[in-house]
């Protein structure tokens, strides 16, 4: 077990957690594999409840330092697990955080030889933390921590040690290889900040229309698909973000994940070059991983809004392009959902 779980998380960053945002979905297949090694997976119940060797956090001693600076963490060094180890060392005084809620939270990480800090993300706005089915059955051990905590607890993950690969010896005569030397147990502090029902999707814009200066490219709706016409519309010296439907729901941040449905056209001869309509199905996507145009223009908007993209090329594909989309692009957004 021991060696399957090192292999599980072997992908874990061999330096500084910069990972962060994606971190738990790097943990999950190693606290499956705990799980599946204890024999009968752990049934959801109404309180967090804990998995591993538990004991090692007795020394474990927290200093709230409120929702956006990092706690002050003192423990018993070093500190050192064979299997994934979570836990709630601090409980809150909020409400129970129930499944299919979407959780936000903060993260230090630690190092457990030796105390020293790996990442902190208790200053920069918190991650989310899906409390699905699809976490269910992908790390009960994970799920069913956070369902049945308490707003303002704070959770403790050990992932054990990690034995770098020996290198290859260059010839038998050589002998034997030196072991290489192992990385130590990484501690997680992870505070539960929040926890709410996810908002629902739309199925299409809702809102009030906007009507859009002149010179733009005009949009118009063909059995609730948008069609976009682009002639007579110049050159965009600058990003152009337009509302066409103002939507009443949340506001978009930068670091939030979308689900949109959307149309995107060459600005030099109106050519269609995607389109998540005829696809048949709204994409979802995290807004740092698109074009800058998308990012800056999408940023700030709201759900249920219907959004007219003017993006200039050097906020695209520059000057290369990319498959059929080249030079100026036009796009209109419907902005479905977010999380």
């Amino acid at each position: 077990m021991s060696a399957a779980l090192r292999t599980a998380v072997s992908t874990l960053p061999r330096r500084k957690f910069y990972y962060v945002r994606r971190l738990l979905a790097i943990l999950l297949p190693g606290l499956l594999l705990l799980t599946a090694c204890g024999g009968t997976a752990p049934q959801p119940e109404p309180t967090s409840q804990s998995a591993g060797e538990t004991a090692k956090f007795d020394s474990l001693k927290l200093t709230d330092n409120g929702d956006k600076k990092a706690p002050g963490v003192d423990f018993d060094k070093p500190l050192a697990v064979i299997e994934p180890t979570i836990k709630v060392v601090s409980e809150g005084s909020g409400d129970t955080v129930k499944a299919n809620q979407v959780a936000k939270i903060s993260i230090l990480a630690l190092n457990g030889t030796d105390g020293s800090q790996l990442e902190d993300t208790f200053p920069n706005e918190p991650e989310s933390l899906e409390l699905n089915d699809e976490l269910k059955t992908g790390s009960a051990v994970i799920y069913n921590a956070f369902v049945g905590a308490k707003v303002g607890s704070s959770l403790a993950l050990a992932v054990p040690s990690q034995q770098s690969a020996p290198a290859a010896s260059p010839s038998p005569s050589d002998g034997a290889t030196p072991s290489p030397a192992a990385e130590p147990t990484q501690l997680l502090i992870i505070k539960l900040l929040s926890a709410s029902d996810p908002a629902p999707v739309l199925d299409k814009p809702q809102g009030e229309t906007v009507t859009p200066p002149a010179g733009l490219p005009t949009v118009t709706e063909k059995d609730g698909v948008p069609e976009i016409n682009v002639a007579g519309a110049p050159a965009p010296t600058a990003l152009v973000s337009q509302d066409l439907i103002k939507g009443t729901g949340a506001t978009v941040k930068e670091s939030d994940t979308l689900t949109v449905n959307y149309v995107g056209v060459n600005l030099s001869d109106g050519t269609k070059f995607d389109s998540s309509f005829d696809r048949g199905q709204p994409a979802t996507f995290p807004l740092t991983g698109v074009i800058k145009g998308w990012t800056q223009g999408l940023a700030g908007k709201t759900v249920g809004s219907r959004v007219l993209l003017v993006i200039p090329k050097d906020l695209a594909y520059g000057d290369a392009g990319q498959g059929q989309a080249k030079g100026d692009l036009v796009f209109v957004v419907d902005i479905l959902g977010v999380k």
